[in-house]
């Protein structure tokens, strides 16, 4: 029997190699886009949402890879590939641009601008009188911060390892104000190491008594923001809830002190992209991993970080800027109105609220208003008071020392006596609190400084009562003053930090204090003098003397 093997067969042998050779480089293509995906998708964690721009940007990336490939595969010939990838680009292409208009302010403004209902209240009704500004939260994060370092300083085996996370959380504890901040890993290699051990606690901060505490949890969290791999907290909520826009993961504690991550997740309610906020919160337990997501509605009472502050001022902005349209925003300008650059927190039943000041868009040094936002639920309520703004009160606080080179820390807003004014505390250059300073938000120049407290809220009032805002009845209504004779046994002149003070020590043993600078006339007295003093208790136990 007789083979014959002619050109036709040699060339449907080539054509067979080059078609399963071209097989081939189509799977190798496909498998090698797959596998870069799924590494971006690992490292990156995009959420697979088409209201998120970056899942857009990979589909872009993607499609426009494939495309390429298809027209160098066809060797510059037109293929069937290379028309349906080209189709698919350019349909997902006109859709994100699409998508991306319907979204702008400039089409949707009334959907950004009702993203926020704001209540009109009035500052000397709804906002409660404060009576004492003892148990007020004025501490800032920089100063948690300092403080927290410290309340592991002294643990070997736990600052050798673990160092305290700079992301304090502003929370209501029980009633009471208090900041929050687990342990991170130190290093890569400390992960490493203590990766089965797991983080042991976390740190407390009181900001109303300037203390700290390390709490050791009896069961260590295994899922942190600093861990890796699949401990790593953002990784591990990926792989549980793939389509969700996660807007931040803030580290709480529940009423008995247990470990929580609160997860806001976001949706857009303007086009495809525009006006995200949040939909409800992912809360996860750090310890177990085990995650429950809560609608907006539906998130525990306990639970005060779901609103970030400052998607609260994104809101507020959006609100004051385009009820009346975005061509009003950019020409006319008609009733806009915008939040200042920061905010503070206030602790008020049970709840966390941001407030900042409110201003006209001129940019001009004074507000027109304040607003209360609740960090939870985002209720928010409107203050027409009108007065300096949060970073004039700060310089004018900082001018009444400025010999000593303190600096103010973002203040709080309170009542006192009707009368709309600014706490705050004066730091040194190292961040510890030195003093304490009350401003008047209608009439600035009236500024009250004092070492405690007690003293500065004393000296406000006598501030308001000598301009006439206030009665004597009034100013004296919340102090403790005693009035009485004592003989003199022994006089000190002691600077401290710039000021000195006149020490008086009576033939009882008790001491009180006044600033030499309000009372030069000490310099006269000797031991063996009686004088009539007016006096308040201290929680020092060294009494200040009034007058």
């Amino acid at each position: 029997m007789v083979f014959r093997f002619d050109m036709n067969d040699l060339n449907r042998v080539k054509n067979f190699k080059v078609g399963k050779m071209k097989k081939k480089t189509a799977a190798m293509g496909i498998l090698t886009a797959l596998i870069l995906v799924g590494l971006y998708y690992y490292v990156a964690l995009p959420a697979v949402n088409f209201q998120e721009t970056g899942i857009w940007m990979v589909l872009i990336a993607v499609l426009g890879v494939l495309t390429a490939w298809a027209a160098l595969r066809g060797m510059g010939q037109k293929t069937k590939l290379f028309s349906l990838f080209s189709a698919l680009l350019v349909l997902v292409i006109v859709v994100f641009l699409g998508g991306m208009i319907l979204s702008s302010q400039l089409i949707s403004s009334k959907k950004y601008a009702g993203r926020l209902k704001v209540e009109n209240k009035k500052f000397e009704t709804d906002m409660k009188e404060t009576e004492k500004i003892t148990d007020i939260a004025l501490m800032d994060t920089e100063g948690a911060r300092i403080i927290g370092d410290r309340a592991i300083g002294s643990l070997s085996d736990v600052v050798s390892q673990y160092e305290v996370s700079d992301d304090y959380t502003q929370i209501d504890y029980n009633g009471q104000p208090m900041k929050v901040a687990p342990l991170n890993y130190a290093s890569f290699i400390r992960y490493m190491t203590n990766r089965k051990a797991g983080i042991p606690g976390y740190v407390q901060v009181d900001p109303i008594s300037n203390e700290a505490k390390y709490v050791k949890l009896k069961k260590p969290m295994q899922y942190s923001t600093s861990a890796y791999f699949s401990r790593n907290l953002q990784r591990h909520l990926r792989f549980q809830y793939p389509t969700a826009i996660f807007q931040g993961y803030y580290f709480e504690i529940d009423n008995k002190g247990n470990p929580y991550y609160i997860c806001p997740v976001l949706k857009a309610n303007a086009g495809l992209f525009g006006a995200k906020d949040v939909k409800g919160a992912v809360i996860s337990d750090p310890v177990t991993g085990k995650s429950t997501y809560y609608d907006a509605k539906d998130i525990p009472r306990w639970v005060d970080h779901v609103y970030d502050g400052r998607l609260l001022l994104q809101k507020y902005n959006w609100k004051g800027l385009l009820s009346n349209g975005y061509i009003n925003s950019v020409f006319g300008k008609k009733g806009c109105k915008i939040a200042t650059d920061d905010y503070g927190y206030r602790a008020i039943d049970g709840d966390i609220w941001a407030y900042t000041g409110v201003t006209s868009v001129n940019g001009d040094q004074s507000n027109i208003a304040f607003v209360l936002m609740n960090m939870r639920t985002s209720e928010s309520k409107y203050y027409t008071v009108s007065g300096a703004n949060e970073q004039s009160a700060m310089k004018a606080a900082e001018g009444q020392v400025q010999n000593l080179r303190y600096s103010a820390a973002f203040p709080a807003l309170i009542n006192v006596n009707g009368e709309p004014t600014y706490v705050m505390i004066l730091k040194d250059k190292g961040g510890l609190v030195k003093m304490f300073a009350m401003v008047n938000v209608r009439k600035y120049n009236i500024v009250a400084t004092s070492t405690t407290q007690n003293g500065v809220q004393k000296e406000y009032k006598r501030l308001l009562k000598e301009q006439g805002i206030i009665s004597a009845k009034e100013a004296a209504a919340a102090e403790s003053v005693k009035t009485k004779e004592i003989t003199i046994k022994k006089v000190d002149f002691i600077p401290i930090e710039g000021n000195t003070y006149v020490y008086i020590t009576d033939r009882e043993g008790n001491v009180y204090k006044e600033e030499f600078s309000k009372n030069e006339g000490a310099i006269k007295w000797n031991a063996g003098d009686k004088i009539k003093i007016s006096y308040e208790e201290d929680e020092s136990g060294i009494y200040q003397i009034t007058q």
